[in-house]
């Protein structure tokens, strides 16, 4: 008999503290979270656009010139297999005479048969509102369409800042490529310092 009534003993108690509110210690944990979010009321982010100018032979190089791939080629094309270096300067506005309020520096590297598709690393260099320091991309480029970039780093006041770039080439056929860089950063929220 005492045998028995062990195995009923464990659902019993299991039943007995399912009925048990845990309200009182839900609740502090939100209003923990509610506190937190008073003192910083949003995410920090920040939003604008730059235009990076590519000049081949200036500030844009074929390192390795890659293998003809079995599609058309057209002067918007590389090779498959290309590696191009590339420090473009990033100004505000589409002019390269405009202010340059950063520098991008990286790599690419054909990856479509097409010539027109390619891998690309990149470190973006800023100096805009108030802000300094650089971030990280890298991801698949469209010669001729809007490339999508995840930032994966960042230093100074871009450190641990999230987001994505998004790159659109406005005249593909002029001597100066000029790309529209569009920026969508967002820091995580960070605890309230200690007073």
């Amino acid at each position: 008999m005492a045998f028995a009534s062990h195995n009923y003993a464990l659902p019993i108690f299991l039943s007995v503290l399912a009925l048990i509110p845990f309200e009182g210690t839900c609740g502090s944990h939100l209003n923990h979270n509610y506190r937190r979010d008073r003192r910083n009321p949003s995410p920090k982010s920040l939003h604008f656009t730059l235009f990076q100018h590519e000049t081949t032979n200036k500030t844009g190089f074929v390192i390795v010139n890659g293998v003809e791939g079995s599609e058309g080629k057209s002067e918007t094309s590389t090779p498959f297999g290309s590696l191009f270096v590339f420090q473009d300067p990033l100004t505000a506005k589409a002019n390269r005479s405009s202010k340059q309020l950063g520098t991008a520096e990286g790599t690419s590297i054909t990856s479509g048969l097409d010539g027109l598709s390619s891998i690309s690393v990149a470190k973006l260099t800023l100096r805009v509102k108030n802000h300094k320091g650089s971030i990280s991309i890298v991801g698949g480029t469209n010669s001729l369409e809007r490339s999508d970039y995840p930032v994966v780093g960042g230093t100074e006041d871009f450190l641990f800042v999230h987001g994505y770039v998004t790159s659109s080439p406005l005249d593909v056929k002029a001597t100066t490529v000029v790309y529209k860089i569009g920026f969508h950063l967002y820091w995580p929220p960070y605890p309230p310092l200690a007073s």
